[in-house]
């Protein structure tokens, strides 16, 4: 797995032995074509961040911050140990993600927000109501209704369905289809 395009365009990325399934390269690029310039002085969250690199991406690519959220220890390492190689900041927080989203406060707001989660970890938050909420997901999963977000694009690459929904008062990002 590597970087894709950007500042760290090209490095490849250290990926932990288990418990993650990292996001497929073109599944990577088609999110980030799909985000275009959202990018560009973006405030990031990514959940479930495994090896970091949705988040290392959009570092690359000139998001302003990133806020990774990985419960796993040896994940956690392996995100710091990518921001160095790409010599990208961001911040690693090893909490789980669910205890994260109960406990976050409404201080900190994100414009985009990823969330690859581990399939058998369905709950979808709530939290965070002012961005982009790109989540992976497989095909036959339903997605809940939620008032908080809209889907406004939605595509499949093989085993991984990528849901994009944009927050009801956010009109920066309007419906596509």
């Amino acid at each position: 797995m590597r970087v894709i395009a950007g500042s760290a365009g090209g490095i490849r990325l250290a990926v932990p032995k288990q418990g993650v399934r990292p996001t497929m390269d073109r599944v990577k690029a088609a999110i980030f074509s799909s985000l275009g310039d959202a990018m560009v002085g973006s405030r990031v969250l990514d959940l479930f961040a495994g090896s970091g690199a949705l988040g290392i991406e959009a570092l690359s690519r000139g998001a302003s911050s990133v806020v990774f959220v990985e419960g796993e220890r040896q994940s956690a390492e392996i995100i710091e140990s990518n921001l160095a190689k790409t010599k990208l900041k961001g911040r690693v927080r090893q909490q789980d993600v669910f205890d994260f989203l109960r406990h976050a406060s409404g201080a900190e707001m994100f414009d985009v927000i990823f969330a690859d989660p581990p399939y058998e970890k369905t709950e979808a938050g709530e939290r965070f109501p002012d961005g982009i909420f790109v989540l992976e997901k497989r095909p036959a999963e339903a997605f809940p209704e939620t008032r908080l977000w809209r889907l406004f694009r939605q595509k499949t690459y093989g085993a991984t369905e990528v849901l994009f929904l944009s927050a009801i008062r956010n009109q920066k990002f309007p419906t596509r289809n």
